[in-house]
């Protein structure tokens, strides 16, 4: 669990297209076996420590005619960004997809005093 101090917490949000891979024939619709769309976010001001960070998909095209599989995740969490992560296998054909993000921390504190 992480535990929220005194000190200011801030929440920051963004959404990130990750591929459309229709338009172009790209690896996520044509082709098949294990494969990874990798995308760095930045916050938009640096927390003060990692903070914890929920990923979800908002908006997928999917091919009916093959089992969806599917794995996204935050990855590389640090104080200015982390790794957006999509993953699928197999057989599987997505076309596109969009992924919304929150990060929840420490905000740096203009009152603390670092004294060492």
């Amino acid at each position: 669990m992480k535990r929220i101090s005194s000190h200011p917490v801030g929440i920051a949000q963004g959404q990130r297209m990750l591929f459309s891979d229709f338009a172009d024939d790209g690896p996520m619709w044509t082709g098949s076996g294990p494969r990874e769309s990798r995308h760095a976010i930045r916050f938009p001001e640096a927390f003060a420590a990692p903070p914890a960070v929920m990923v979800g998909i908002s908006m997928w095209d999917t091919d009916g005619r093959t089992n969806l599989r599917a794995d996204l995740s935050a990855e590389r969490i640090t104080e200015t960004g982390f790794d957006l992560v999509f993953r699928t296998w197999s057989d599987t054909r997505i076309a596109r997809i969009r992924a919304d993000w929150t990060a929840i921390g420490p905000l740096p504190d203009e009152d603390a005093w670092d004294l060492y």
